[in-house]
């Protein structure tokens, strides 16, 4: 993976986008096994109609590690300093995430060049699911 540099990034600049395939419920069920987050009303229909809910719909979490995918598609792991997440709506079956990021400032920070990139989750509404900010140090 080549990293981008400091001194070669702008203001408004993107990270390179994700487009993700219609959410189902494998997607849900794998995600489930793999975070441990089992909570039946990501899983199960009869529990989530019972909450009041159409359908199962996806984990919050799921939601963030797409956008971590942009992040981690760009720069190393151990590049990100911050990754916070607001979640603003429920990623329902069938939503095709449309997940990106780009530089908001160039900042200095506990002595590293560092940007910090606004995130975005949204839908094929145009429907914002989850919006997000990262402190990314960069070399």
């Amino acid at each position: 993976m080549i990293s981008p540099d400091y001194d070669s990034l702008q203001v408004g600049d993107s990270l390179p986008a994700i487009q993700l395939p219609p959410v189902n419920r494998t997607t849900l069920a794998l995600f489930g096994g793999a975070s441990g987050d089992h909570n039946p009303v990501h899983l199960d229909i009869d529990f989530a109609r019972r909450s009041g809910m159409p359908d199962v719909f996806a984990q919050g979490m799921l939601g963030m590690a797409w956008l971590g995918r942009v992040l981690t598609a760009w720069v190393p792991q151990s590049r990100l300093r911050r990754f916070d997440a607001r979640f603003q709506g429920i990623t329902h079956l069938g939503n095709a995430m449309h997940c990106s990021g780009r530089v908001l400032a160039k900042l200095e920070q506990a002595g590293e060049r560092c940007v910090r990139i606004e995130l975005s989750s949204v839908n094929q509404f145009g429907q914002t699911k989850i919006a997000g900010e990262a402190l990314v140090a960069l070399p």
